[in-house]
């Protein structure tokens, strides 16, 4: 990674704090998709068609709510 890399969330106002969160962030959702890839786990059918078409997963909603 150079400067030049992150610009874009520094243009939108990411200081070095920012920056350091979204690292966090991209490093964690890489170490678990990788450990999922690992394990051989799989989506389970609606995610994965929520996936596929861009229709959003909705949850049920509980009763008296």
């Amino acid at each position: 990674m150079t400067e030049e890399d992150w610009r874009l969330l520094r243009e939108l106002g990411f200081d070095d704090r920012g920056c350091l969160e979204v690292a966090h962030v991209v490093g964690i959702f890489n170490y678990l998709t990788r450990l999922a890839d690992g394990f051989g786990l799989r989506l389970d059918a609606e995610t994965e068609t929520a996936g596929a078409t861009g229709v959003a997963l909705r949850r049920p909603v509980a009763a008296g709510i």
